[in-house]
């Protein structure tokens, strides 16, 4: 065996330390200047940047900590930008890679990705591809729902699992492509195509998870940008993260950040219709119950009304105004003939005050002419031989005048 009749064998870690130490000892490499394409950027909350610099044949990993961006005052890096990284290039043993260690940057101008993504923006946007009035709405519930994205992406379990949970009742067309790679603009232009040909999908959602600029660049070719605007069905894009944006953004309907997203936008959520379904039961039971009231209500004033119009009651309602009436009538007469016996008293009494009996009883007499009945009050009044009566208390004593 070779292995046992070699001068020297290394272990894996003794290799990674003689690969540094060779690196960390060449003075080129520790004061190099290295110009390219930023790809890959990302700057974490540690203040740290990592990114990958690149050309047409070659990258290399970069690493801008967050001392070496304040000591050179560098420039927030992002993807696209061509730049020229000055620095010292070592190897870092636990993940196994030649890094560039930076500690300053010089801005070359916008790398050849970025300059295509504008110069094509342009060009669409000059057409009107990116007009908001283009732009149709998102059917409200749509029954069949396409989605562009390869079968075997993480990003397509998360699209089906947020259709199931908000909204069971889609149906689910998959139009499976490649999502990155050279041939992956026109294996997504096909599907968007093919979905539009088949015509059962409502809404078609396109979309991968994240990457770098280079793994979603098919987003950004022209001949997606093209498919999505010539679909007669609105599209939703889903490409990346919140950060990554593509023309196929520009151009679809509507624009998601993330396929998780997308799949949210699609479709409604069945537990607000739920809430909502509630919340119009609980209307409904109150509108009924009001309803139920006034029915009631009104039903016990109709038998009311019923009741009065009844001829029984109506009877028995003039029984008792008749038997009102006549003990009125009782009571007035009684209080009349009261008032007519009281003043008959009185007159009785004045008459009897004024009775001859009264006047005979205190001693008087009265004297009448038998011929005329006329009462005698003077000697005047009679002749001789005329016949009187005089009137006294228990009687009357006949007489004649002798002379007068």
């Amino acid at each position: 065996m070779q292995f046992f009749n070699a001068p020297t064998v290394f272990s894996v870690t003794q290799l990674s330390r003689y690969l540094k130490e060779l690196l960390e000892t060449d003075d080129i490499l520790q004061n190099i200047w290295v110009q390219g394409e930023i790809s890959g950027c990302k700057t974490y909350t540690s203040g740290h940047c990592y990114f990958t610099l690149k050309d047409t044949e070659s990258q290399l990993q970069c690493v801008f900590f967050k001392n070496a961006r304040l000591r050179s005052s560098a420039p927030d890096l992002r993807d696209g930008m061509g730049i020229a990284a000055y620095g010292r290039i070592s190897f870092y043993e636990r993940d196994g890679k030649l890094q560039l260690y930076v500690e300053g940057v010089e801005l070359l101008g916008e790398g050849a990705l970025f300059l295509r993504f504008e110069q094509l923006k342009a060009r669409l946007a000059a057409e009107g591809l990116f007009d908001e009035n283009r732009k149709r709405p998102l059917p409200a519930q749509p029954a069949v729902i396409g989605i562009v994205t390869s079968p075997q992406a993480a990003a397509l379990r998360d699209m089906l699992r947020v259709l199931r949970s908000r909204y069971p009742l889609a149906k689910v067309i998959l139009a499976p492509t490649l999502v990155q790679g050279s041939e992956a603009p026109a294996s997504i232009a096909a599907a968007i195509e093919l979905l539009n040909e088949q015509g059962e999908a409502e809404v078609i959602i396109v979309g991968r998870g994240g990457g770098s600029i280079e793994e979603l660049w098919a987003f950004n070719e022209e001949i997606v940008a093209r498919a999505i605007a010539r679909s007669r069905i609105p599209v939703i894009s889903g490409v990346g993260h919140e950060t990554d944006f593509t023309i196929a953004d520009l151009v679809a309907d509507y624009r998601a950040s993330t396929p998780t997203a997308a799949a949210a936008a699609a479709v409604p959520d069945i537990a607000d219709w739920q809430i909502d379904l509630q919340t119009k039961q609980e209307e409904l039971n109150e509108l009924m119950v009001e309803l139920l009231s006034d029915l009631g209500e009104k039903l016990e004033r109709e038998q009311r009304d019923l009741q009065r119009a009844n001829p029984r009651s109506l009877l028995d309602r003039r029984r008792q105004q008749l038997d009102d009436t006549a003990l009125l009538l009782q009571t007035r007469l009684q209080h009349i003939l009261s008032l007519r016996d009281e003043r008959l008293r009185g007159l009785a009494l004045r008459l009897h005050a004024l009775s001859p009996l009264i006047t005979i009883a205190r001693g008087y007499a009265v004297v009448r002419r038998d011929s005329d009945s006329a009462i005698v009050t003077s000697v005047q009044h009679t002749h001789p031989g005329d016949a009187l009566t005089i009137q006294v208390t228990d009687g009357s004593i006949p007489v004649e005048v002798r002379t007068t």
